[in-house]
């Protein structure tokens, strides 16, 4: 028999949002079923097999983190941070290179981890530990310096190996765990639509050209951005300009999701994907491959899941027992939310490139262990929430 204290568990799990969960995972195997297939022609379910076992490890993951009281992470605070820190430093030591960018770190010869992607999970306990102490105390523009500072580090060490996809999802978190975290949202929104403006008023002045005066010394503006980060954003804004390279990606994917139509060409008869048109196909642009094979009923079933999935975990967050359990779920929520977000419009070509893969769906081990990590603590506060959601 069950004691009370194993009853209380189970009934403090969310099984909407464990069903949820399941569905994805196996959307993700089905999709990659024939996302895949074409990939490795000696063993075309090489991905499929790879993913299950990141499914079913991370899936102990979770379980061993849900179980943990969420609040004994506070007490190790600082050694989490410190640890984030080390590992992103490590890249730049003992790194290895893909694809022009220093992101991981080699366990075996065909095993590697991203640490950038952890950092998402240890950022987030570690900011909502910083932010419960300051609730509904960040109410003028000194106030927001401290915790400014505090994710700054990470989020520069990111961006500099270069990941500007990751170092973005950072920003994103930092605005929806502060404005949660009762920051002024005259003040802060307005110093975040602040940033963005001087941020798309420095790239106009390094590409602009034949500026009349006094403008003209502003032309060639220096910015902190490589060179195929900058022709991302700009292939986003007109495609065309660049049908060979960056701007190939969004045409191909969003003419496979157009050619999906309604129903989806069928099960591997998607010809940009099958016939390998379509450039990573597996991870950031698997979301073309559900539109071309499954047309628009499957992603309209598929973003219905994530609306699920994301609604439960605000629930639990509103139901949290103290502030630190309720930041912890919003940073979840917002890391998941704004990857979901870009992802969806990346393929579909009304977002730039950032090479974001899209959560529990893309190929990947080090993407899906964090977000399996990052569920657990979402469950671990839920178990033990007892405050009323209204």
């Amino acid at each position: 028999m069950l004691k009370n204290s194993d009853k209380k568990y189970f009934r403090g799990i969310d099984f909407i949002l464990v069903i949820t969960l399941l569905a994805l995972l196996a959307a993700s195997l089905i999709i990659l079923s024939t996302a895949s297939i074409n990939l490795v022609k000696s063993d075309p379910y090489h991905y499929v097999k790879n993913q299950a076992i990141w499914i079913l490890t991370g899936t102990f993951m979770m379980i061993i983190v849900a179980a943990i009281d969420y609040n004994i992470w506070k007490k190790l605070n600082w050694w989490i941070y410190g640890l984030n820190i080390s590992l992103l430093l490590l890249v730049f030591v003992m790194g290895s290179t893909a694809k022009g960018a220093q992101r991981w770190l080699q366990i075996t010869s065909s095993i590697g981890i991203q640490p950038s992607e952890f950092a998402k999970v240890f950022v987030i306990l570690t900011f909502a530990c910083f932010l419960a102490d300051r609730r509904d105390k960040l109410n003028n523009v000194k106030d927001f310096l401290p915790p400014l500072l505090f994710v700054l580090p990470p989020t520069i060490l990111i961006f500099l190996q270069p990941d500007l996809g990751t170092a973005l999802v950072f920003g994103a978190i930092f605005i929806g765990m502060m404005f949660m975290a009762g920051a002024n949202p005259i003040k802060f929104g307005s110093i975040i639509l602040g940033t963005i403006s001087v941020a798309i008023t420095a790239i106009y002045f390094h590409v602009a050209t034949n500026l009349p005066w006094p403008f003209k010394y502003l032309e060639g503006m220096p910015i902190p951005m490589k060179e195929y980060q900058l022709n991302r954003l700009l292939s986003f804004i007109d495609s065309t300009k660049d049908t060979s390279g960056d701007g190939y990606h969004v045409i191909q994917s969003v003419w496979a999701i157009g050619s999906g139509g309604l129903w989806g060409k069928g099960f591997r008869e998607g010809t940009q994907s099958q016939l390998n048109f379509l450039p990573e196909h597996h991870t950031d642009f698997i979301f073309s491959v559900l539109g071309e094979e499954f047309g628009f009923i499957g992603t309209s079933i598929l973003l219905f899941i994530f609306c699920i999935f994301i609604i439960r975990m605000i629930a639990i967050a509103a139901k949290a027992m103290n502030d630190f359990g309720m930041l912890i779920v919003s940073g979840v929520v917002t890391m998941l939310a704004f990857q979901i977000l870009v992802n969806v419009g990346m393929s579909s070509g009304i977002m730039p490139i950032t090479g974001l893969p899209l959560p529990f769906i893309s190929a990947g081990g080090s993407s899906m262990w964090t977000n399996m990590l990052a569920l657990g603590l979402v469950i671990s506060v839920g178990i033990r929430g007892e405050k009323p959601m209204f």
